[in-house]
């Protein structure tokens, strides 16, 4: 994000595929190899290393132990993909709306799981005002942090930090978390800035004054710092809620992978670089990615995955009937999700509905407020 690399197929569907399949392949690692066979010399251990040097790690093997679900034989790999709203830097807290907010929460989560043979993949997001029941963590002084009831899912990652996030996760759904990937405020605008810009079909115009984002309906190409108040933004579509936005996230997930594949990458070398230069510096990965070659080859072994094929998926969830601000899994249809991912089997349609937004308030609920004063 090296035993997870997986063939592409058989050696001779590989040959018949030719020039063309080879640099897609490429496009989908952010040309990092292409860098690495152009360049020469000492320049090569030059930009490996800045690269390499790029990629921050966390160890969360170590830190979860064996106290984990079993890894099946065919539950393909599942990945924990985070936006985390740490306004530490100067950047971020800019980004951020100039938030004093200490810490930092998760503000953006997505289960990825992608089924053996890496041909497609499925992006389950999990609402960050949900109400979980958080297992006890070890945080990352080394001090244990008891299980906690009713605990809001996006404040795990601040008070615990990212392992206990995945255990959360792993407790939650009984899908074992393969990889762990996290982005912040920056990352995700240098990113997208990177690339270029990335192209959304706005379905309704947008004005939301917490974040000053002002989108008229229609197609539009959005910089990076018009990207983060995009998926970002709650106040100015649907009923407020963080549900209204999740939409909004998934539909950008889709165009931003879509906007990579699609860069000549072959032919800008230089593109190339800067691409995975900034791509490297904004992620934090498990120890298991945390290397350019086995990031690397881990984006060599989903070459196969077209974006515009990826299904977007929502935790199926309904109000709490102690606070209507919040919500929580609805049953049976997360139970149907989750086994679902985990048996590496279709998921069944039902699964794949909430409540309708509002439902539950419109018995006389109070309307949803944000979990706290932010965009």
């Amino acid at each position: 994000m090296s035993n997870d690399a997986i063939p592409a197929g058989p050696r001779a569907s590989r040959r018949a595929v030719g020039p063309r399949k080879r640099r897609r392949g490429l496009k989908v690692t952010l040309g990092v190899l292409l860098v690495l066979l152009l360049a020469g010399g000492s320049t090569v251990y030059w930009l490996y290393s800045r690269l390499d040097g790029n990629i921050k790690g966390v160890d969360i093997d170590t830190a979860l132990g064996d106290d984990r679900p079993r890894k099946l034989p065919t539950s393909g790999q599942n990945l924990l993909v985070l936006g985390s709203d740490s306004r530490a830097g100067a950047e971020n807290e800019e980004l951020g709306g100039g938030g004093k907010a200490g810490g930092a929460r998760s503000d953006t989560a997505l289960v990825v799981h992608i089924p053996e043979g890496r041909s497609r993949a499925v992006a389950v997001s999990i609402p960050r005002d949900t109400l979980v029941t958080r297992p006890e963590c070890t945080g990352e002084d080394g001090t244990t942090v008891p299980a906690g009831e009713r605990v809001m899912f996006n404040s795990v990652y601040a008070q615990v930090g990212p392992a206990c996030v995945v255990k959360t996760v792993e407790k939650m759904s009984g899908v074992r978390i393969d990889h762990y990937l996290e982005i912040d405020f920056a990352g995700f605008k240098e990113l997208v800035d990177a690339v270029g810009g990335v192209t959304v079909d706005v379905e309704q115009d947008i004005h939301d004054q917490a974040s000053g984002l002002e989108l008229a309906a229609g197609r539009q190409r959005l910089d990076g710092t018009q990207s983060l108040a995009y998926v970002r933004t709650r106040h100015g579509i649907g009923d407020g809620s963080d549900l209204g936005r999740i939409g909004l996230q998934q539909q950008f997930l889709v165009a931003l992978l879509s906007e990579v594949k699609s860069q000549d990458l072959l032919g800008s070398p230089a593109d190339s670089y800067r691409i995975a230069d900034s791509a490297t510096k904004a992620l934090t990965t498990d120890a298991g990615l945390a290397s350019l070659t086995s990031l690397a080859e881990f984006g060599r072994s989903l070459n196969g995955i077209d974006p515009a094929s990826m299904e977007t998926v929502m935790l199926p969830v309904a109000y709490d009937t102690a606070d209507p601000n919040r919500v929580v899994a609805a049953e049976p249809q997360a139970g149907q999700l989750w086994k679902a991912l985990r048996e590496d089997t279709a998921i069944p349609e039902a699964a794949k509905k909430s409540p309708p937004p509002g439902a539950d308030r419109a018995r006389g609920g109070p309307p949803v407020t944000p979990c706290r004063d932010e965009w």
